[in-house]
């Protein structure tokens, strides 16, 4: 029993990770990037997210909000993204990102799990 569940498992996890970087390309990728290296565009290098301080990138000009969070000392997590990614502007309003979020709870999760893995620029 264990074995089936294991491979199940195993199979599964590149599924999850491309996934997840398949929504944040049809999602996101337009205004952020993720490779290390890449220039910031109109939005952050999202490359090393989970762990920075929230408006951390030192090459971008982020909005007022998200440097006085920042400042509080929040930090990105893969939950806080998942919260952020239903309605942006509502946790952090005054926020410059022009992006509604992602309807679906799964979507949210695959994009968070996907930054996760990301290295920083």
């Amino acid at each position: 029993m264990r074995r089936p569940l294991i491979a199940f498992l195993v199979l599964a996890l590149p599924a999850a990770a491309a996934e997840g970087e398949a929504v944040f390309r049809g999602h996101c990728a337009n205004c952020h990037a993720v490779a290390a290296g890449a220039p910031v565009g109109p939005g952050p290098n999202l490359g090393g997210v989970v762990g920075r301080k929230v408006g951390g990138d030192p090459g971008f000009d982020y909005s007022p909000v998200l440097q006085a969070a920042g400042e509080a000392g929040q930090r990105w997590d893969a939950a806080m993204l998942e919260r952020f990614l239903v309605d942006p502007e509502a946790m952090f309003p005054g926020l410059w990102m022009g992006a509604n979020g992602l309807r679906g709870a799964a979507d949210r999760a695959a994009v968070a799990r996907y930054l996760a893995k990301r290295r920083g620029p």
